[in-house]
């Protein structure tokens, strides 16, 4: 056991490495320059089409789901534990420089993420009971040549071992670790009542699990930044300087741990990307499968839409966390992970900064379950068909119990060498289809005559 652990270990840290970032970096600044740094150029529209998938908008087209309930959808699988936890794990060992170049990360990753929904919806199927279903598991299959082909299925099977580690069994194990911590629950009791909510709601498909995100993301979005909002309020005076040394600590090593400066940027630079990609899930293909069921006109329309969501997880929740933890002078405590970030909430806001804190794991923990049982299941369909979609529930649901009361050191490293691995046949697809993406994306605003 020992030896798989450390086979694990090694795994771990070789995807989430330099070649691997470098990848995702890559591919990013590729495709941005192709778009003209079109998340930038067409933010405004991204906030529009989003709107116009708000559930009053009588918008039409083919799918399942509303725009906005897509990215809801997307939302709940980018924000989670590592809003809370990986910001300020990146802070604790790339120093607050970390913070810039997740800012990077995100803005580049806008433009990946929009050219995975617009191949998503692109090259979506309806399956034999009529749904729209897509993702890069499709649009390897049907835009790219045959000899491609094998990495359709292997893209599928590292999402359904990734969703069984990261989005099921982990996010119980921290609903279930809070519960224990604040309230003296028990674990098994947690774990009973977190299956048979997210079986209510998996179990009616696409559509209830995004009427579920639809309501829930808005309102965990906003109760953590206004109570972030209000310690900052309260810590006014630190913000600039805190701005200030996120800016020069990104060049400058300052806060690294100590160390050459050299190193002391690299770690800045590898913690704030590693940390950032992870967040935001840009590249890794998870969140072009929720924003192919989008019941919307055009592939381009729902790209615009997609790159609001990591906007709104990195550029807005992430910063908001940094920004605390960094004002408040948390980052001296000697605390790490989701521990800091609980210790400078409490010290900003004492009382209900530790609530703000403790609702947002267990809210986004549970988000994220129900975003990532729909990838897991998209997943499964297209590797065994529509038969295995009921059984696929059955069982997450049972996981989800099981999460909560057992050990998961190995299934968190397995979890993450699969989360890493899942990138690899999507950023291949998204550089061989980007010229396809960046001919749609001409044609549509050329049409539109913007």
């Amino acid at each position: 056991m020992d030896e798989l652990i450390l086979l694990l270990e090694d795994l771990s840290g070789f995807i989430w490495g330099p070649v691997m970032l470098v990848a995702l970096l890559g591919t990013g600044v590729y495709l941005s320059l192709g778009l003209r740094f079109l998340p930038v150029r067409r933010f405004a529209a991204g906030i529009r089409y989003m709107f116009r998938g708000l559930p009053h908008d009588k918008q039409s087209g083919e799918g399942e789901i509303t725009p906005f309930q897509a990215l809801s959808v997307a939302v709940s699988g980018q924000i989670g534990t590592g809003n809370i936890a990986g910001v300020a794990t990146a802070i604790t060992l790339g120093g607050p420089g970390a913070v810039f170049w997740m800012w990077v990360t995100a803005i580049i990753g806008m433009a990946t993420t929009y050219c995975e929904a617009v191949l998503a919806v692109r090259f979506r199927e309806k399956d034999e009971d009529g749904r729209h279903v897509g993702g890069p598991m499709y649009y390897i299959r049907n835009g790219l040549h045959r000899r491609w082909h094998w990495l359709a299925p292997a893209f599928a099977l590292f999402t359904a071992c990734a969703a069984f580690g990261i989005g099921n069994t982990v996010q119980s194990n921290s609903v279930a670790a809070a519960f224990n911590k604040t309230l003296d629950t028990p674990h098994w009791l947690t774990g009973l009542i977190l299956a048979v909510l997210v079986f209510v709601v998996i179990i009616g498909g696409v559509r209830r699990i995004a009427g579920w995100a639809e309501r829930l993301v808005p309102v965990m979005a906003v109760v953590y930044v206004l109570g972030a909002a209000a310690i900052l309020a309260f810590h006014a005076q630190g913000i600039f300087p805190a701005l200030g040394t996120i800016f020069s600590a990104a060049f400058t090593g300052e806060a690294a741990g100590g160390g050459a400066a050299g190193s002391a940027i690299w770690l800045a630079i590898r913690y704030g990307v590693a940390r950032g990609v992870f967040s935001n899930e840009a590249g890794l293909g998870s969140t072009p499968i929720a924003h192919a069921a989008a019941r919307t006109r055009s592939p381009i329309t729902q790209g615009l839409v997609s790159m609001m969501g990591t906007f709104i997880d990195t550029i807005i929740v992430c910063t908001m966390t940094a920004l605390v933890i960094l004002t408040t002078g948390a980052l001296e405590s000697g605390e790490t992970g989701a521990a800091l970030s609980s210790h400078a909430f409490s010290e900003g806001l004492p009382g209900p900064g530790g609530f703000v804190v403790s609702f947002g794991l267990v809210v986004f923990a549970f988000t994220t379950l129900l975003a990532w049982s729909y990838y897991g299941e998209r997943a499964v369909e297209f590797l065994f068909g529509v038969k295995a979609i009921l059984p696929y529930r059955l069982v997450w649901v049972v996981l989800v119990y099981c999460g909560a009361v057992v050990n998961l050191e190995m299934v968190w490293l397995f979890a993450d060498v699969m989360n890493g691995f899942m990138a690899l046949p999507n950023l291949v697809a998204l550089l061989l289809l980007s010229p396809l993406v960046f001919r749609l994306t001409r044609e549509f605003f050329a049409d539109e005559g913007l």
